[in-house]
């Protein structure tokens, strides 16, 4: 039997040609579910244009609040607001503890009621010591979002439909912040302390809105919200992660890997905040509403183009696109720093237009891209400490980067422009580096989705297909080939499929599915070699020693090969 992909449904398959016999294919459960995800995915995003719109009004004003209402001078708010934020950084490896052991809903609902309840004591503030307080209680929910956000789409989204969730998410979410910032633009054309308030109040309302369409999702299908999903489990439990926490994430050095080459790439995303503002005034002497200009093109190209960049991405290695979309911000950095020695008028203006339009491709390239691919290396039990540790390649540069920039300027804007072009470059080719050792199905998320069409047909026994590990197995490895089809065959190995496309698979003597490890076959034929098992078992010694000789899909621990030969 052959199995076609189900758009929009990566965790199954629909039979192409479904041969007469005993077990009728499960249709209507599969489109209930299918269906409930669907559902789940909607009230997501409405949840995420939401909290966006209502953070568009509140990020234009942040300074201007607190200065209006308290009378403060802009260097003082400033420096009370950047202690605040440095003590928000506490909560992003807190986030990853409490994530793995409530679940990430929990945390991403309790964040937002934990901003709410800040953001209603706004008006209350009539000195420094107050500001600091509670734009701290703010400051703690805003750094415990990314990360237990990125965990709640792995629980509610897997595959390539993790990747159309994250790009819709960027896409709206831009447009969201867009919007709130025009509605607060109108706001405060009244000039008075009550278009002040009023601003800071509906951020708050618009995130308990937000709470409450993310507390009734039901689409989390993994174990770290706390119930059993083995064979044979019917009862919640509270989900332990593996001993050693924190330490355990430090152990798994791919990872640790994966985080540090994000860094310089995040430090790039904040050019367009930092570093362009002072370039065009300083440097290029343009008029004043340019940078503002020149953010609007990023923000509606990102929520223009999100969508079907990424649908454009989504057969192409995870690894490969973000890699190129790093080569695309050196290329835009390289452009920033050649209009600056160009004499001025009009076409430094252009140049810095251009350059602005390919930093933007290389944001929908790289964003949702390397998100995705951090949340699939992640192991579930410990998912929520990985993304926590992960998100530190991306509140460190932003933290660092106002006073790294400032001070890079001052001295040689050129210079600045080639550290980010070299680092940007160099993390590009780090994580290309870096694929062989990442999961497969994080780095080829449609591995996942014809491997569980496969093991769902007829006669295949559950059993067998859970001990294989064949979705979750880490240390793939390249095949080496370098033509177009020993690429093409090797994927297809990978995901245990023949060169027809039909799942080789061996039969014990009762008539069972026997499912050994899937090895890659270096004579470019693309056919997966399967192993003998007992039923359930998930292979023999040959089928395990075979596996750890050439590249084999392991049982999803951090490394696979070690697993198959012990």
């Amino acid at each position: 039997m052959s199995y076609r992909q189900t758009e929009g449904d990566p965790g199954g398959g629909t039979p192409a040609d479904t041969p007469a016999g005993p077990g009728p294919a499960p249709a209507a459960p599969d489109a209930g579910r299918a269906a409930g995800r669907r559902a789940a995915h909607r009230r997501y995003m409405l949840g995420m244009v939401i909290d966006a719109t209502g953070s568009g009004m509140y990020l234009p004003v942040s300074l201007l609040y607190f200065h209006h209402v308290t009378g403060m001078p802009m260097p003082r708010v400033g420096t009370v607001l950047t202690l605040a934020a440095v003590i928000g950084l506490a909560a992003t490896p807190l986030t990853g503890v409490l994530v793995d052991r409530y679940g990430a809903r929990a945390v991403v609902v309790g964040g937002y009621l934990l901003r709410a309840a800040g953001f209603a004591t706004y008006p209350l503030v009539n000195g420094a010591p107050m500001m600091f307080a509670v734009t701290a209680v703010v400051a703690l929910g805003d750094r415990s979002f990314p990360a237990a956000v990125q965990a709640l789409i792995a629980e509610i989204a897997r595959g390539t439909d993790r990747d159309r969730l994250i790009a819709a998410q960027r896409s709206l979410r831009n447009a969201g912040l867009g919007a709130g910032g025009l509605i607060a633009g109108l706001a405060l054309g009244v000039g008075s302390g009550i278009a002040y308030h009023g601003i800071v109040l509906a951020d708050g309302a618009s995130m308990v809105v937000a709470a409450a369409l993310l507390g009734t999702l039901r689409g989390a299908r993994t174990a770290a919200a706390g119930r059993d999903t083995s064979r044979g489990a019917t009862r919640p439990r509270r989900a332990q992660a593996r001993p050693g926490g924190y330490r355990q994430v430090l152990k798994d050095r791919t990872f640790v890997l994966l985080t540090c080459v994000n860094a310089p790439v995040a430090l790039g995303y904040m050019v367009l905040n930092v570093v362009l503002p002072v370039y065009v005034a300083q440097v290029l002497r343009a008029a004043p509403s340019w940078p503002g200009v020149l953010y609007a093109v990023n923000t509606v190209g990102v929520a223009l183009f999100q969508v079907p960049v990424t649908r454009l991405l989504r057969r192409r290695r995870r690894t490969r696109s973000a890699a190129l979309g790093g080569a695309v911000f050196t290329l835009a950095f390289l452009l920033f720093g050649a209009v600056g020695g160009v004499p001025g008028g009009v076409l430094p203006l252009v140049g810095v237009f251009l350059a602005t339009a390919l930093f933007t491709l290389g944001e929908l390239m790289h964003g949702a891209t390397a998100s995705a691919l951090a949340t699939d290396s992640a192991p579930e039990r410990l998912r929520g400490r990985y993304l926590a540790f992960y998100q530190l390649s991306w509140s460190l540069p932003t933290a660092v980067a106002p006073a790294l920039f400032t001070a890079l300027i001052a001295v040689s804007p050129t210079a600045t422009w080639l550290l980010l072009a070299a680092g940007t470059g160099a993390a590009s080719t780090a994580l290309l580096r870096l694929e062989h050792r990442l999961p497969a199905t994080a780095v080829r998320p449609w591995t996942r989705t014809t491997a569980t069409a496969t093991t769902a047909s007829p006669g295949r026994s559950p059993t067998a297909r859970e001990g294989s590990g064949v979705e979750t197995g880490r240390g793939i490895e390249d095949s080496g080939a370098e033509t177009a089809e020993g690429r093409e065959a090797e994927d297809r190995a990978v995901s245990g499929l023949d060169g027809e496309g039909r799942a080789a698979e061996g039969r014990d003597g009762t008539g069972r599915a026997a499912e050994g490890r899937a090895v890659t076959d270096r004579s470019g034929t693309g056919r997966a070699v399967v192993g003998p098992e007992d039923p359930g078992r998930g292979g023999d010694r040959a089928g395990a020693a075979a596996g750890a000789a050439v590249g084999a899909v392991g049982p999803g621990a951090a490394d696979a090969r070690r697993g198959a030969e012990a």
